[in-house]
């Protein structure tokens, strides 16, 4: 598939990778660092609610004048959920400042704001307080993911950029791992709101990165120019006849990713606590077990993650996107809608299963890689934060949707099994993509 932009190469076939790579550079690895790392705590930050949704409806419902029934704790966990994704969604808005502002700017601010809405989220009082923290705290921590993106894919060499991009993801999961790891220890001993006053942790990044890591090369060459811009041309472009469909489909790709990683990893641990109580085991056993089950979703998605620039030059970026999305869709139907109604019985398979679930979590990685090879420097950050945070309005109505068939069918297992749908969907679009296997990074 030729390029549109007349100006990006486009080889017949994949790119030669010299056997003697030179070093990378001081501020590509410092550059790195502080990409995965914000990445990191912002996975660690995000996935908290998920680990503490049960006790802190519990907590919180009753003081908000509701009854912590597990209907009304699957209906407002779930309303919470959205509006973090509504939170998310609205990072979108981070794209035009990082083009017009620079990356690592960007970066410091988008993990300051999550960091601080996070831990005032230790503070809340009633479940509308912590409504409101959770959309501001979103809307920071989806900023970070296209503000590192497109740093590691603009500063690293061409060579390395692929390997790069599948690394640099693996850092959500890493902080999906650190908060499974907190909850083993802190929060089954000091309870839900201990977990989220750790979510300020990240803010400490912030010294490190502002006095040791300047903007890409490829920015600042550019710069001159796109400061001049109005605010909103970046947008505005990925909108023009030359990249309207692609920025459309990336969209949708990822409204499929998104329906599968609220379906797949977020209601795992209410899920676990359900099978485990139903065991006999509550409390700390209960909550142990949940730690465990995001411990090995956040492995088993890691290994992916690793595996991504491997696969993507063999199968291509959308055969790569396709094999996830397989995964996903097999695997959110038989954990949910049939592993799930075994009761305790289950429980074995259902961690069994979870692997499988991790590791086609790795989808998210694809982007990594591949939303910064369609797009120009100019509107780059704009395309990527654009496409990963748009999707979450639609996967907000999904989690609404999942909430209500939560309190009709009284268990989580039938609604949330539907959203596989989402990826069968998504692998009758996946060949209308953009093929950019064996392409270089736009100027």
């Amino acid at each position: 598939m030729s390029s549109p932009n007349p100006s990006v190469p486009n080889p017949g076939g994949p790119i030669a990778i010299s056997s003697s790579l030179p070093s990378l550079t001081l501020n590509q690895i410092r550059g790195f660092w502080a990409a995965w790392g914000g990445w990191a705590l912002d996975g660690m930050d995000s996935f908290i609610y998920a680990l503490v949704l049960v006790p802190s409806m519990r907590e919180l419902l009753p003081r908000s004048g509701l009854a912590a029934t597990k209907g009304n704790i699957g209906q407002y966990g779930s309303l919470l959920f959205a509006l973090f994704l509504i939170g998310w969604g609205l990072a979108f808005l981070w794209g035009p400042i990082g083009d017009k502002f620079g990356r690592v700017r960007t970066l410091m601010l988008t993990i300051v704001w999550y960091s601080v809405f996070t831990f005032l989220s230790a503070l809340a009082m009633n479940i509308w307080q912590l409504a409101v923290l959770r959309l501001l705290a979103g809307i920071g921590i989806g900023g970070e993911w296209a503000m590192g993106g497109t740093f590691v894919a603009e500063e690293w060499p061409e060579h390395r950029r692929r390997t790069g991009s599948g690394f640099m993801h693996t850092g959500y999961y890493v902080g999906i791992l650190f908060s499974a790891i907190a909850n083993y220890t802190v929060g089954s001993h000091f309870g839900w709101r201990a977990m989220f006053a750790i979510g300020g942790i990240p803010a400490l990044l912030l010294a490190w990165v502002r006095h040791g890591v300047s903007e890409p090369s490829r920015w600042r060459e550019k710069g001159n120019v796109i400061r001049s811009w109005a605010i909103w041309k970046p947008m505005a472009v990925l909108f023009s006849p030359q990249w309207r469909k692609r920025t459309i489909l990336n969209s949708l790709f990822m409204l499929a990713s998104v329906c599968g990683l609220w379906a797949g990893t977020v209601y795992v641990p209410s899920a676990v606590t359900a099978m485990a109580e139903a065991a006999g085991k509550a409390g700390p056993q209960a909550t142990k077990l949940v730690s465990i089950a995001t411990m090995l979703i956040a492995l088993a998605t890691i290994l992916g993650c690793l595996a991504t620039p491997w696969l993507a030059e063999r199968l291509g970026r959308r055969g790569v996107l396709a094999f996830f999305f397989s995964l996903m869709m097999i695997f959110i139907a038989l954990t949910f809608g049939r592993i799930f109604y075994l009761g305790p019985s289950g429980l074995p398979w259902f961690f069994v299963c979870l692997f499988f679930l991790g590791l086609g979590g790795a989808n998210f990685a694809v982007y990594t890689l591949w939303l910064p090879e369609q797009y120009p420097t100019e509107c780059r950050a704009s395309a990527f934060a654009f496409a990963t945070s748009m999707a979450r309005f639609g996967g907000a109505a999904i989690t609404f949707l999942v909430g209500a068939g939560i309190r009709q069918y009284g268990s989580l297992g039938v609604p949330v099994a539907m959203t596989s749908i989402a990826f069968a969907v998504g692998l009758c679009l996946i060949p209308f993509g953009a093929e950019t296997r064996g392409q270089s990074l736009p100027a």
